[in-house]
């Protein structure tokens, strides 16, 4: 079963979870829904190739450019997948699941430059940021952004 691409209005709706593993990278649906929207120009107030897209980028020594060109190829998020598999730095099932697990329970709060900021965006959110992941802001952040929006 292959799930199709479809360039999502995200000033309407948000992005796939960062959860949303796609061959095993977290991340990855995120910036896929994100690289269609730049490319429809329906980003909204969004960013592709931001420093979310880009740990992923990291891990697998790819650019923001050739994910993009990936998933302008690419009519499913499988195609995506597979191509994540097949290009960049080669990684093994069990190095992707480490990586992606960690990265889904990381935090702003462990990195001292972005302490701060996340400090406070949490704050506005009722979230308490020391038991907070990176992952969890951006989805009450979604939730917030798409639910005070009027209809």
């Amino acid at each position: 079963m292959s799930t199709t691409i479809i360039a999502q209005d995200l000033a309407k709706l948000p992005p796939s979870s960062p959860r949303d593993r796609i061959a095993g990278f977290v991340i990855a649906g995120r910036t896929i829904d994100k690289c269609r929207a730049s490319v429809a120009g329906t980003l909204g107030e969004y960013h592709y190739d931001c420093p979310l897209d880009n740990q992923l980028f990291a891990f697998k020594g790819i650019t923001g450019a050739q994910f993009k060109a990936a998933v302008q190829d690419s009519q499913n998020y499988e195609d995506v997948g597979a191509w994540l598999l097949a290009n960049g730095t080669p990684k093994t099932p069990e190095e992707i699941k480490i990586w992606s697990d960690k990265t889904e329970a990381d935090s702003m709060m462990n990195y001292p430059e972005k302490r701060a900021f996340f400090m406070e965006a949490c704050t506005k959110l009722g979230l308490n940021p020391e038991k907070t992941t990176t992952f969890d802001w951006l989805e009450a952040d979604d939730r917030v952004s798409f639910t005070s929006q009027p209809a």
